[in-house]
């Protein structure tokens, strides 16, 4: 009777082991496949984050450290980072290029929000053409127009050397953020709109108290993409703020770090990962909404 418990006892595990090995199989395969999948994300992940770690680590180095081989800093110059806050202009740049992106992303999203509205919900005559239109202009490369656009500002309205030039026309859209809000827009059941008109609201009621809570990854993505933009921008403060370094933003008051005949590379690493924290700390706060205002354009239309 004993032996009968035994065998029986020992039967499942006599299943588990020799009687499955198409299991064993699967699950070998499943673990190389797990394997495989993160050995390509590990070296893709190192692939971007090593360049920002060379930065860092060239920035706590020491004049004579940063031109040689080493991978490390002998001794941790953290004072790179005091010298380069003091040096003169630094954090004047600093204010330009938040008043840039800042008041910039600010001026585009609020232009931006009616048009798109009104190319994804309304159908007038003439809106497919304006859609067109829309699209035609991000095909036009701004070096195109750069010589025109500066005698305007600069010749009829006397504005070179400071940053409005660039400001200014986002108060009146960007093709890109219109485009991109336009087909976030698209997925909006216009069933929603359809109610709020039935009691009572207008158009600009609707678009407040119904459209913009529900397009917020819309939003908040085409803010970002006009935040890196105008944060990483030096054709702009190139063309027309370069004379006078009062109006220099962070992107070209870089340059000033590089000498003719010298350049401290330990500073210069130090003032570019200053001038990438911020940006980095705002996609990393704003990521899933940027990720999901992205995903969900081009879904419909």
């Amino acid at each position: 009777m004993s032996q009968l418990l035994d065998a029986a006892a020992a039967a499942p595990e006599v299943r588990k082991t020799g009687a499955s090995p198409a299991a064993r199989t699967a699950r070998r395969k499943a673990l190389l496949h797990w394997i495989a999948v993160h050995a390509l994300g590990i070296a893709a992940a190192l692939f971007f984050v090593l360049p920002f770690v060379f930065v860092l680590l060239t920035s706590l180095m020491s004049d004579q450290q940063a031109l040689t081989r080493d991978l490390t800093p002998n001794t941790w110059q953290w004072d790179n980072y005091v010298r380069v806050l003091d040096t003169p202009g630094f954090l004047t740049w600093w204010r330009n290029t938040l008043l840039y992106a800042g008041l910039g992303t600010v001026l585009t999203v609020v232009s931006s929000v009616p048009v798109a509205y009104a190319l994804a919900k309304f159908r007038f005559r003439g809106s497919r053409l304006a859609l067109m239109l829309v699209i035609a202009t991000m095909m036009l490369p701004p070096q195109v127009v750069v010589i025109p656009m500066y005698l305007f500002w600069a010749k009829q309205l006397n504005l070179s050397g400071t940053l409005w030039p660039l400001i200014v026309p986002m108060a009146f859209g960007d093709a890109f953020s219109v485009f991109l809000l336009r087909q976030f827009l698209l997925t909006i059941p216009n069933e929603y709109l359809d109610a709020a008109r039935v009691d009572g609201c207008g158009e600009l009621r609707t678009l407040l108290r119904v459209v913009l809570p529900m397009a917020k990854p819309g939003i908040a993505a085409i803010a970002l993409f006009q935040f890196f933009a105008a944060w990483n921008d030096y054709f702009g403060p190139q063309i027309y703020a370069s004379e006078n370094p009062a109006a220099w933003t962070l992107s070209y008051g870089l340059e000033s770090f590089k000498g003719a005949h010298h350049t401290d590379w330990n500073l210069t690493m130090a003032a570019t990962v200053l001038v990438m924290a911020p940006v980095i700390l705002v996609f990393f706060f704003a990521q899933k909404a940027f990720v999901e205002g992205v995903t969900l354009t081009g879904v419909k239309g």
